[in-house]
């Protein structure tokens, strides 16, 4: 693990580019022309593999994966430095589903499913971009429905009305119709009882191992990413501050005090946040 002066950015851990299906580099994000939001972020997600992008509320995590799916336009937004590439191709200037295509996708914090459409409806959406033919996207609807019972169960229900975890569900498998190679996860835990959250982590940690999807996650909920994430990255303020092996990150005492409210004398009270907000040795 390193920790990492905030003018410095990338990793010494990072994978070899033959082993690596997305790399970014140096880049920074302004919204209207004016507002810089990341300022120099770098990291690298190994093929089939799952990294975790952490930071509270407004660190950037959104807006690095829009980044990486081409996405920021919808909001004003662009990539005005640095390279995005994927699978060895730079594609910063593909559209979304150009990029969907080619093997990346993202499923949008706060599940984002059509609501007036069924599940199965919903999942054959995700289809939309294949060529293959009807034998293929119905194979593959059966495989999302093996990973997610409880879909097939509620499969002729309207989206709208399904619950948070169903719908949460129903967008990671909209996602899997493209049969993508990477899937941007926002938020997965978002809303969702602690119980559902660990059961779509380990679907998750199901889809990265049988059928090779690799993942990057971006998590508020530290705990549980780092529990199922192989490598992680923290962003400050639109910064890579520190990152490292999910294991070691588990262990450093500024991430448990910081990240997970536990130091070294156990869980610390809320007034003494905003001491230790000051003392954090990366931001030193």
């Amino acid at each position: 693990m390193a920790l990492l002066d905030v003018e410095q950015n990338g990793s010494d851990g990072a994978p070899d580019a033959s082993e690596t299906i997305l790399s970014v580099n140096n880049i920074e994000v302004i919204y209207d022309h004016v507002i810089l939001v990341l300022k120099g972020v770098s990291l690298t997600v190994p093929k089939g593999g799952i990294v975790a992008l952490l930071g509270a509320n407004g660190a950037g995590k959104t807006t690095t994966l829009k980044a990486i799916s081409n996405l920021l336009s919808a909001e004003r937004g662009e990539v005005t430095k640095g390279s995005i590439l994927f699978d060895q191709d730079e594609v910063q200037a593909l559209s979304p589903n150009e990029l969907v295509r080619r093997g990346c996708i993202q499923v949008m914090e706060g599940r984002h499913c059509f609501g007036h459409l069924s599940i199965e409806e919903n999942l054959l959406t995700g289809a939309y971009t294949r060529k293959d033919g009807h034998a293929a996207v119905k194979a593959d609807l059966e495989m999302v429905y093996n990973y997610f019972p409880r879909l097939r169960e509620r499969r002729q229900s309207q989206a709208g009305y399904t619950s948070g975890g169903e719908q949460q569900m129903c967008a990671i498998g909209r996602a899997l119709m493209s049969r993508p190679k990477m899937i941007l996860l926002d938020e997965p835990s978002m809303g969702l009882a602690p119980q559902l959250v660990e059961e779509i982590f380990e679907i998750v940690r199901q889809l990265n191992e049988n059928e090779g999807v690799s993942f990057l996650l971006a998590e508020q909920n530290t705990n549980v990413a780092l529990k199922y994430a192989t490598y992680g990255y923290i962003l400050e303020s639109g910064r890579i501050v520190l990152d490292g092996d999910a294991k070691a990150l588990r262990e450093n005492e500024d991430v448990k005090e910081f990240y997970l409210g536990v130091g070294g004398e156990g869980r610390r009270s809320f007034r003494n946040v905003k001491h230790y907000k000051r003392r954090k040795r990366w931001l030193a």
